[in-house]
């Protein structure tokens, strides 16, 4: 039974997902500020965090960069219709979706469940790997690395560099990178598609390389080498 994070500062919100989510197999972690979730995210090592953007103590995009800065454990904000810079920032900052209050307990489920198969990977994967110069993706494991050094990423980022090394001769618009990173086919701005490559390119420089070459007044495809 994978556990979920559930941080967020209204009782009967907490009660209506984690109810959701016992429904549908999963073990609740329920919390009522931002503090409490990373203590609860660092003891229990949850598969997936749920925050509310506005909590006491740290506020949800708080807790996310918190949480990024270790780990790549897949996160969902929700959100209030009138936050819509607060999402974009949530996703700039390493969120894998959002959900909008009011919102369907099912379709919070659905989005956890989407969000999962895309950390997971596919469920029948062979053993095959990626492999473009320097960089290598195993598919199976959902990991990358550059000249052997493994590279920490998202579920997010890790969809959007598996669709582009997937394709190497390829331009991508943004658009395009949209429809690979997110099941649902949502609209998230061309900011916070730029915002996760942006993401992916400093992990990798970190380790010395860049996997991604921008194409000025179109998009992204593979770097060369």
């Amino acid at each position: 039974m994978q556990k979920v994070l559930v941080a967020d500062d209204d009782a009967h919100i907490r009660d209506v997902v984690c109810f959701a989510l016992r429904r549908a197999g999963y073990q609740p972690l329920p919390v009522a500020d931002g503090s409490a979730a990373l203590n609860v995210a660092a003891r229990e090592l949850p598969a997936l965090a749920i925050l509310d953007i506005l909590m006491p103590e740290l506020d949800g995009t708080a807790v996310c960069t918190r949480l990024r800065a270790k780990s790549d454990m897949p996160i969902i904000f929700l959100t209030s219709k009138d936050e819509e810079m607060d999402r974009i920032l949530g996703l700039e900052l390493g969120a894998d979706d959002y959900v909008v209050k009011p919102f369907s307990p099912g379709e919070l489920v659905a989005r956890v469940k989407a969000v999962l198969r895309r950390k997971a990977g596919p469920p029948n994967a062979d053993s095959e790997r990626l492999v473009r110069g320097r960089l290598v993706i195993d598919l199976e494991a959902h990991a990358a690395s550059w000249d052997g050094t493994d590279v920490l990423l998202t579920a997010t980022e890790f969809a959007l560099l598996k669709a582009i090394a997937a394709q190497p001769r390829r331009v991508f618009t943004r658009e395009n990178l949209m429809t690979a990173a997110y099941a649902d086919a949502r609209f998230v701005s061309d900011r916070t598609i730029d915002s996760h490559i942006r993401h992916i390119r400093a992990k990798f420089q970190a380790s010395g390389g860049d996997p991604i070459a921008t194409v000025h007044g179109t998009g992204y495809k593979l770097a060369s080498g």
